[in-house]
């Protein structure tokens, strides 16, 4: 098998993907966004409460590759306690590693550098942000509410 194959499947990615934390909608969640990968078909919708400005709960339902699904399975990992802006940033940092070949996130989201080997294979781009992309989102949006700048 291809090395780059190899590198991109890892054990650690395999694991995440075959393990979904968080993987329930919340009853009450200030937000709630879907996202689909149009080039896959993968889909992610998230829901999240914010309290005092950060995530204070958070669920999800993935429907995604094993790449998709690790970067979900993280991210439902690391989300609690973080800012919508700090999740902005975490997008904002995962989209130029895949496309701009950028560095990875570093703390609090240093974990989401196993990702790396994603990065020469565009057509797993759209499915590996989809978590990023939603998080982020939702939690912009639950934020406004919270502060009443609906």
């Amino acid at each position: 098998m291809d090395q780059a194959l190899l590198d991109l499947y890892n054990a650690k990615i395999l694991e995440l993907a075959a393990k979904v934390e968080r993987g329930a909608r919340l009853t009450h969640p200030d937000a709630t966004i879907s996202k689909e990968s149009p080039l896959c078909g993968s889909r992610i919708t998230v829901d999240l409460v914010m309290q005092d400005g950060k995530v204070s709960d958070y669920g999800q339902i993935v429907k995604a590759c094993a790449l998709g699904t690790a970067a979900s399975s993280l991210m439902a990992k690391l989300i609690i306690g973080k800012t919508a802006a700090q999740l902005c940033q975490l997008r904002d940092d995962m989209r130029a590693l895949l496309t701009e070949a950028g560095s990875p996130p570093g703390p609090p989201f240093k974990e989401f550098e196993i990702l790396t080997p994603v990065v020469p294979w565009k057509s797993r781009h759209g499915s590996v942000m989809l978590p990023f992309e939603a998080a982020a989102e939702a939690a912009e949006i639950a934020s406004h509410i919270k502060s009443g700048k609906n």
